[in-house]
């Protein structure tokens, strides 16, 4: 199996690279790609995890990304960020998400939701990537919420009491900073973040590689629906199961969703390019 997109603590999954490879290794996965929002903090321990397991890793990462004045997102495989703009923009994006996080802490507080507090976000982050989620957590933790889904419905969805926006790149440089790291840009879950066909077409004239087709959030019809749009645009397809551990999305295993290794073999294909620029 084939699994191109998941997330580590050091972004907003609940697990160390370790146990996430060891979990992998468990569900039959063969290849891993590691896709955490906006950081390659965690590539080299994930590197490390995944050869005692057996399962080849694949470097990612996903990029919080805006479209016509909504958020989308874009992932990058097969990257090599050491001394790119996408490196720097890693270390940067790690300061914006903390002072986020201090506003959400401060709206919490000022809910009356004393107990949730910086120090206890950070315990559950596990490391200084944080984001929604682990204020989720803390707010379960504090009985707030039941879930963290429910943490999310109530407080923390766009829009909602407890959320302040970030900062995005627009998508043509996203694109371009993946490619310059020398990997491959993909839309990630499209049809979840609304992205349509002229959508598409207008990214992949900007240098898109491909489109995360087979994906948790996309029902069959939509599925092949979006891998015929591919087809029809010269782009590539990519699948992965969007894992982020248990206590954030319980439903959601490793290897969901996997891609036949011919569709791999091209993607690999293509970053290879990029490799040889």
């Amino acid at each position: 199996m084939i699994d191109l997109h998941s997330h580590t603590l050091h972004s907003d999954g609940d697990r160390s690279p370790a146990q996430l490879f060891a979990e992998a290794a468990a569900a039959g996965v063969t290849v891993l790609s590691v896709t955490d929002h906006d950081t390659v903090l965690g590539l080299d321990e994930c590197r490390a995890a995944s050869t005692p397991v057996g399962v080849r890793f694949v470097p990612g990462i996903e990029l919080s990304c805006e479209l016509h004045g909504r958020e989308v997102h874009v992932l990058g495989h097969f990257i090599d960020p050491q001394g790119t703009a996408l490196e720097r923009l890693a270390s940067d994006m790690l300061e914006e998400r903390r002072e986020r996080m201090e506003r959400m802490v401060a709206l919490a507080q000022g809910m009356g939701f004393s107990a949730a507090t910086m120090e206890r976000v950070m315990a559950v982050s596990g490391g200084d990537n944080l984001g929604r989620p682990h204020l989720a957590r803390v707010l379960v933790d504090c009985g707030h919420a039941l879930s963290v889904k429910d943490a999310f419905d109530k407080f923390l969805h766009n829009g909602g009491p407890l959320w302040v926006d970030r900062r995005r790149l627009p998508v043509d440089q996203a694109v371009w900073m993946v490619h310059q790291a020398r990997g491959t840009a993909t839309i990630a879950h499209p049809g979840a973040n609304g992205v349509t066909r002229q959508e598409l077409k207008t990214i992949a004239e900007l240098g898109l590689d491909g489109v995360e087709a087979f994906h948790p959030d996309h029902p069959p019809n939509q599925a092949e629906s979006f891998a015929r749009i591919a087809a029809d645009l010269g782009l590539l397809i990519t699948a992965g199961s969007d894992y982020h551990g248990p206590s954030v999305q319980p439903d959601r295993k490793l290897g969901d969703r996997t891609l036949p290794a011919d569709r791999f073999a091209a993607l690999e294909e293509r970053a290879s390019r990029y490799a040889r620029q």
